[in-house]
């Protein structure tokens, strides 16, 4: 049996938690794919905070799809060791969460550089991140960017096949891949779907790269939900509007952003939820929560 489980990136909301989790309760929304609090990444905080932050959200009954970390979001020239041990960080922060999933990247590749180039790295720093979550039951999921080893689909398989590992999966998110001027639908799709466990909502435009609401740019996301839907997928579909300029946007991003801060971010959000719940009532017949 199908099910959609929303989730939703709530620092896109405000950085403050109590608000996040005010609006994701309007939304119908109880899951959280955590990544800022306060202005913070979540794997900057102690354990301690960490275990304040779970108790604030078990108070109000949210849990976390996944920990939206930073982890292979760095050069693949720079050094290492240092996030290597900030991995380690993050699978604790993961434990202490009750969640079995860490959301990963392969790494920015240097501008004007074949990636193919530095391949051998990427899967020897991507072995290391499994053999250090061996045994922990977590789940490192793999997410297609613009810029990193793994911003095609064929590099993404490129990883899962080299890695063969039962703890490796993969998010999809279509407007990365438009990013990338990928056709997500069926091409990028179809080659992944057996590895898909997780999905990333927002759409963007091919003509200017530019994120829009899902159902509303050239991702397909209507198309790729309805596959996943026929196919028996159970999971997450995580919420992640970029429609604005939030707190931290240009730094996860990797570049300089110009983006509208006209309106707040939990109308922003409103737009990006409701455009889901919309696809979601078209394919299932069913009103999403």
């Amino acid at each position: 049996m199908s099910r959609f489980i929303l989730s939703a990136f709530a620092d896109e909301i405000d950085p403050r938690l109590d608000v996040q989790m005010d609006v994701l309760e309007q939304h119908g929304i109880s899951y959280i794919e955590t990544r800022g609090v306060g202005g913070k990444n979540i794997t900057e905080y102690s354990p301690e905070e960490v275990r304040e932050i779970k108790k604030q959200l078990d108070d109000r009954g949210f849990r976390i799809s996944a920990i939206g970390s930073p982890i292979g979001k760095i050069g693949i020239t720079d050094d290492f060791g240092p996030h290597m041990e900030s991995f380690k960080r993050t699978l604790e922060i993961a434990k202490i969460l009750e969640t079995r999933y860490i959301r990963m990247f392969s790494f920015y590749i240097p501008e004007g550089d074949k990636p193919e180039k530095y391949r051998d790295e990427v899967m020897d720093r991507w072995r290391q991140f499994l053999e250090a979550a061996e045994g922990t039951g977590i789940m490192l999921l793999h997410e297609n960017e613009k810029g990193i080893y793994g911003d095609t689909p064929q590099r993404c398989l490129d990883l899962v096949k080299a890695m063969d590992s039962a703890n490796l999966k993969l998010i999809f998110d279509p407007a990365n891949f438009v990013q990338c001027d990928v056709v997500t639908y069926p091409e990028a799709y179809e080659l992944l779907r057996e590895h898909v466990v997780y999905m990333h909502i927002k759409d963007a435009v091919y003509s200017d790269h530019r994120v829009v609401p899902a159902g509303q740019g050239d991702g397909r996301v209507k198309d790729i939900l309805e596959s996943l839907y026929k196919s028996g997928f159970d999971g997450f579909l995580s919420i992640e509007p970029h429609l604005w300029n939030f707190v931290g946007f240009a730094e996860l991003e990797n570049r300089k952003i110009e983006a509208s801060t006209e309106d707040s971010g939990p109308y922003k959000f409103a737009i990006a939820a409701y455009a889901l719940k919309k696809l979601i009532r078209e394919i299932t017949g069913e009103i999403a929560g």
